[in-house]
Formats: C-alpha cells, sequence, structure tokens
C-alpha cells in the first residue's frame, strides 16, 4: 500500500510538473500581437497581410513554420544564422524564443487577405505541377507536401495558398541558386534545380489561387 501510494503521489509530481512545462512554453498570441505592431508592422502589416509583395504574407501561415523561419534568420551558438537575411536579422535579433512562438501564434491566427493569379495563361501549367509534379524531370507534386489546397502542413511545409505570386517565385528561384538553404534535406533546392523560370512563375501563380 505504501508503495503505491509513493508511486501515485510520483506520477502525481509527474504530471504536475508536465503540466507546468506546457503551460510555461504555450504560445501567448496577445503577447505576440504587441511585437508584430511593433516589430514587424512595416513589413508584414499587424495581422500578417502584408502590403507588399517583395515581404510574405503570413496571416494564417503555419504556427510552426513561422517560428522556424524565425529562428533560422536568427544566429545562435556562435554559429551562422541558418537564413541568411540581413533585414530580418536585425528583426529578431532582440527577439527570445518565447518571443518568437508568441507572434508566430499570433500571426497564424489571423485572417488571411490572400493575392490572387496574375497570369492566367500559367495556370494549366502550374495545375499540373502542382498536382502531378513532372516525372520525367523528378520534381514531385506540389500537393504531396503543401497539401492539394495548399494550406501547409507543420513544420516544414508552409502555407502557399494566397501568397503573393512575386515572393513564391523569388524563393523558388534562391533555393535554385543555393541563396537560401534552410530547407531540410535540401528538399526544395534539389526540386528548385530541376525548374524552369516559366514553371516556377506557373506553380507560383496557381498557387496564389488556392483557396
Amino acid at each position: 500500500m505504501i508503495r503505491t501510494a509513493a508511486m501515485a503521489i510520483l506520477l502525481a509530481t509527474s504530471f504536475i510538473a508536465n503540466a507546468s512545462e506546457e503551460a510555461k512554453v504555450k504560445a501567448d498570441p496577445a503577447k505576440g500581437k504587441i511585437i508584430a505592431e511593433t516589430v514587424c508592422v512595416a513589413c508584414h502589416g499587424a495581422d500578417g497581410n502584408s502590403m507588399a509583395s517583395a515581404n510574405p504574407n503570413l496571416a494564417g501561415q503555419v504556427e510552426e513554420y513561422i517560428y522556424k523561419q524565425l529562428k533560422n534568420f536568427k544566429a545562435a551558438d556562435g554559429k551562422p544564422a541558418a537564413r541568411d537575411n540581413a533585414i530580418m536579422a536585425g528583426m529578431v535579433a532582440a527577439l527570445s524564443d518565447e518571443d518568437m512562438k508568441n507572434v508566430a501564434a499570433w500571426f497564424a491566427s489571423q485572417k488571411q487577405k490572400p493575392a490572387a493569379a496574375k497570369d492566367e495563361s500559367k495556370i494549366a501549367m502550374g495545375q499540373k505541377l502542382w498536382r502531378q509534379g513532372d516525372f520525367k524531370k523528378g520534381v514531385p507534386a506540389c500537393a504531396g507536401c503543401h497539401g492539394p489546397s495548399g494550406k501547409g502542413l507543420p513544420a516544414q511545409y508552409p502555407r502557399l495558398s494566397g501568397q503573393f505570386p512575386e515572393y513564391t517565385e523569388a524563393q523558388l528561384k534562391a533555393f535554385r541558386a543555393g541563396e537560401r538553404a534552410n530547407d531540410p534535406e535540401k528538399m526544395m533546392r534539389m526540386i528548385a534545380e530541376k525548374l524552369s523560370d516559366a514553371e516556377m512563375k506557373a506553380v507560383a501563380e496557381f498557387a496564389a489561387g488556392l483557396r
């Protein structure tokens, strides 16, 4: 009986400790809102809806993905940032890990004001790449990682639906050139090297129109 009681106490203590730890790391969107309104607003808008295609829409983006990107922009443990961007490096320099989680939660909770496809002539090619890929070139379907409707999958694969086509195209080109290298297992770099400029533009246009 004493042993049973001891086990119960041990389990209860462990449960309380775990619950306390979970509460400690749980993101707070309200705190993230303050950061968005003071640090991020100029480029991404207070609600994550950017006014310029050079700056991605973050509203409704996958929370874990936003957090990962923020961490990747920040140098740590004497190592350079995994994602090289001087502007973003300056933005995240003063943010704590908790701050990054909070602002990621805020943007993820906001409603996206989606961009739209602008070049209708590219839609058919983009749709084929998104849904089927290109077997001959070894290009997998975009939907396999980003979802049929482009909503993304935590934490590695971002939401691309409604994203500025110019931004998506720019990122594909950055992956192809090796200027962006924070993709797991070089996945996006290997795919991007097989895509032509026309294919990148097409798939970016198609993704912008997904809902």
